[in-house]
Order: C-alpha cells, then sequence, then structure tokens
C-alpha cells in the first residue's frame, strides 16, 4: 500500500446564501494515496469541485468549513485562514487545473509572462531562469516551438493549446498534488483524448499525485487507479477503477454508468436518472439518493447507510451491502457492461 499523503476526515463545508446555511460537503472522509491518479466523479452540483478546492483555500467568501481536518504533511488545511498561509500550499505544494482555459489565463499577459509569474513567485527565481524553466515546461506540455510561443498571447492559442498552457503554469513549481477539474470539458473528442495522454505522462515524469473532477466516466476510464463516487456532498462508493466500472454496488453508481452512452441501444433513448438531488439547504435524512432509488428500502429514507466493506480496496454507502437486506440484482445495463470486459479480455 502507498503512503497516504493527504487525508481528509469527516469534512463538513457550510455556505451562507441569503441567510440560509446550504450543506454542500456532508462527513466526507477520505484518503489519497502518494502517486495515485484518484477520479471524483457525480453530477452537476453533487460538491465535486468544492471538495477539492478546500484543499487549496479557494471557497468563495461565503464559504467555510464547519468541521473535519484535511491532514497534509503534518498540518490540518482546514484550520489555515491567512493568505500568507495558503501561498505556502498553493503552487508548490497543491495546484489545480480549472476546467476553463479561457478564463484561467489573462488576456492581457503573454503565455510565457504567466508561467513566470508562478516560477518567480513560489521558486523565487530571477527573470532568466524563470524564463528558461518556463520554455522547458511549453515543450513537456507538448508546445511546439516553444521559444517563440513564449511570446504570444493566450487568443493566439487553440482551445486545446490554451489548456496545455493552464497545464504548464499548474506544473511550473513542481506540485505532489494536481488537481484537474474538468480538464477536456471545453474541447473536442481528439483533443480530449490527447490532453488526457499529456497528463498522464506528466504524471510519472514530475511524480505527481493526481485527482480528477468529472460527471463523465468514460473520461477517467483509462486514467484513474482509483474512482469516489460522489452524491449530494457525500462520498458514496469508493473502489479501485475496475471496481467501480464493473462490481459496483451502490445504486447512484449503477445510475451513472448506465447513462453512458457506449451503453445505449440503437433506436432506444438513452438512460437517464429520474428525478433532482436533494434540496441542500435542508437536512438529509436517510440516503440521499433514496427519492431517486428504484431499489430503496424503508430504512433509505431514516438512516444514513454506513459504509460497507466489499473489499480491502472497495466500500459502498448502501443499505443493499448490509446482510440482512434482500439480495437485488444490478440492472441489466451493468450486466452488460460486465460482459463487455469479458470480451476485452
Amino acid at each position: 500500500m502507498q503512503d497516504v499523503i493527504l487525508s481528509v476526515l469527516d469534512l463538513q463545508i457550510e455556505f451562507t446564501l441569503r441567510g440560509r446555511t446550504l450543506h454542500a460537503i456532508r462527513g466526507v472522509s477520505l484518503d489519497i494515496y502518494e502517486g495515485e491518479s484518484l477520479a471524483i466523479v457525480g453530477e452537476s452540483g453533487s460538491g465535486k469541485s468544492v471538495f477539492c478546492k478546500t484543499f487549496m483555500g479557494l471557497l468563495d467568501a461565503n464559504g467555510r468549513v464547519a468541521g473535519g481536518e484535511i491532514l497534509y504533511k503534518g498540518k490540518n488545511l482546514a484550520s489555515l485562514s491567512t493568505e500568507k498561509e495558503w501561498l505556502a500550499i498553493r503552487g508548490g505544494e497543491i495546484a489545480m487545473v480549472m476546467q476553463d482555459p479561457m478564463t484561467s489565463l489573462n488576456p492581457l499577459n503573454t503565455v510565457g509572462a504567466q508561467i513566470c509569474e508562478a516560477l518567480t513567485l513560489h521558486q523565487h527565481m530571477d527573470k532568466e531562469s524563470a524564463k528558461n524553466r518556463a520554455i522547458e515546461i511549453l515543450g513537456d506540455v507538448g508546445i511546439a516551438e516553444p521559444a517563440r510561443r513564449f511570446g504570444q498571447y493566450p487568443h493566439e492559442f487553440s482551445g486545446g493549446m490554451r489548456q496545455r498552457v493552464v497545464i504548464a503554469i499548474a506544473i511550473a513549481c513542481n506540485p505532489h498534488i494536481l488537481i484537474c477539474d474538468e480538464p477536456t470539458t471545453a474541447l473536442d473528442v481528439t483533443i480530449q483524448a490527447q490532453i488526457l495522454h499529456l497528463l498522464r505522462d506528466l504524471k510519472e515524469k514530475y511524480k505527481l499525485t493526481t485527482l480528477y473532477i468529472t460527471h463523465d466516466l468514460g473520461v477517467v476510464a483509462n486514467v484513474a487507479d482509483r474512482i469516489a463516487v460522489m452524491y449530494a456532498g457525500d462520498i458514496v462508493e469508493i473502489g479501485t477503477c475496475e471496481e467501480v466500472f464493473y462490481t459496483p454496488k451502490h445504486p447512484y453508481t449503477w445510475a451513472l454508468l448506465s447513462s453512458l452512452p457506449q451503453l445505449g441501444v440503437k433506436g432506444e433513448n438513452l438512460y437517464s436518472i429520474p428525478g433532482t438531488p436533494p434540496n441542500l439547504f435542508s437536512e438529509v435524512r436517510g440516503d440521499a439518493f433514496a427519492p431517486r432509488n428504484p431499489y430503496a428500502l424503508k430504512v433509505d429514507f431514516e438512516k444514513r447507510p454506513p459504509f460497507f466493506e466489499v473489499s480491502p480496496t472497495h466500500k459502498a454507502r448502501t443499505w443493499l451491502l448490509d446482510p440482512r437486506a434482500p439480495k437485488v440484482e444490478p440492472p441489466e445495463s451493468i450486466r452488460h457492461l460486465r460482459g463487455m470486459r469479458g470480451e476485452n479480455a
């Protein structure tokens, strides 16, 4: 087993909106292992980005950590409060690739200047050293003629090239953890594959621990070692990539996988999850997914399920795994997915 690089213990995050409290993250615990690729997946609004932004102190002004700990190198990041404290973490220890390169880059500065800013701020390099290093990093992220491109502006780059520049800024200070927030959302399928391949190569070259935030399970199929499934501010299932794809246990994971276009049948409507996520302004009682879950038991509406261990690396928060629960078979789409694995073996 690898060493734990970051440990989250019973994390609770709240936002105050118009005098009301929204419970965005509801008691999440998670260990992240050094050198792994962990994907955090779930619907939009499930809390994925908020959860990871907390590792860098990037919550909006109306957000706060209401409880729990984020342990990193002997520090509790949840207790940091000043910008000076966070500057010691951001960039040099934990960095993030934002999902929209158009809003992540300053249109008034050259891409080289924006990479150099990170190097001079966090690595304390002089101007010449920062420029040479920035050109080297541009080459590492697959940008041709990096010395020429160094002096160009973001509008002179395509969408895929801009995303490579954003990645270059993120890795400039050799962080230990790289968070990739929907890194391929605005890109076409071909460029998506190139960016994911690039991130996989950089992980090895720079010895990174990578976190992928996405709503698309298909995106992480070939890059993640483990997958954590998040719903309504809570992690409901976690396991290796193979375990979550081929032997999922939580009905929400079944629903997410059933929504994959690859599992659609020609001439039939694609599966969509009925209903809407719960209102997080109110207290969530029982299993948050119960009102949308066709397999829900009576206890799902009354008591939050604990994590049940499926294997040493796989656990799920569902009462269906309780020994007293009736045996429920996963939907046909999940059994079909298992069959596809056998065909590809």
